[in-house]
């Protein structure tokens, strides 16, 4: 985990400066699985939980790890190390790598279906799992139950946050407690497969459910037309 470590740090240190220069490319994330395959991009406004899940990607981590959690109409959840070799029955969950990211919160990033957002202990400064991350699949709120959401987490939502609740779904009690560094932007069937897949008492799939994934560097104009993502 040393090379990991140090590879992190130095993208830590670089993407900030690099996320300021507004880059013509961005980082395109392919999360294969046996039900299909997922495509996201990460979030320029978390810098550090970027860097380090490019690292991680760029050095085959994540190759072969289960989506240990699942819980439909919630999310799907991988990203532990020891789970490459588990055996069936096996409680997961505990793997890491040893350190964590600091919580990177913003009002404009929340939990939408297909938001990638990093899994944590219940540390109180919020930082994030140096690994463990999950896909939200949530569900669709109506008016009354959002407002109910802002009443218990003492906060408002936005008018178009509240409109992609509604119609696309998500977990809005989530917000402002662990860090959203992405969204899927092709997938979400996927997501949608994945989730309603049987699993035991403990939320772990029957059957193991193992990832690939690529990180590719591409021009943010080509992500846009195959893919339909807009940049800011």
């Amino acid at each position: 985990m040393k090379k990991i470590s140090l590879l992190f740090l130095l993208l830590w240190a670089l993407f900030p400066a690099s996320a300021q220069k507004k880059s013509k490319k961005d980082y395109l994330i392919t999360i294969s699985t046996e039900f299909g395959t997922m495509y996201a991009i990460l979030y320029d406004q978390t810098p550090k939980h970027k860097a380090n899940f490019i690292a991680l990607a760029d050095t085959g981590f994540y190759n072969g790890t289960l989506f240990h959690r699942i819980i439909e109409n919630f999310m799907i959840q991988g990203g532990d190390p020891t789970s490459k070799k588990a055996k069936p029955g096996d409680m997961l969950g505990g793997g890491d790598v040893g350190y964590k990211v600091p919580a990177e919160f913003s009002a404009t990033l929340f939990h939408k279906k297909g938001a990638l957002a990093a899994a944590r202990d219940n540390n109180p400064e919020k930082a994030s799992s140096g690994c463990q991350f999950y896909i939200v699949q949530g569900k669709k709120f109506t008016d009354q139950e959002l407002a109910t959401q802002e009443r218990r987490a003492g906060r408002t939502l936005t008018d178009s946050q509240k409109q992609v609740y509604k119609t696309l779904g998500g977990t809005p009690h989530l917000d402002g407690n662990y860090t959203v560094f992405g969204e899927v932007i092709q997938g979400l069937d996927v997501l949608d497969t994945i989730a309603k897949q049987p699993r035991n008492d403990k939320d772990r799939p029957q059957k193991d459910i193992a990832m690939q994934i690529k990180v590719e560097k591409l021009k943010k104009k080509k992500i846009t037309k195959k893919f339909g993502y807009t940049y800011e």
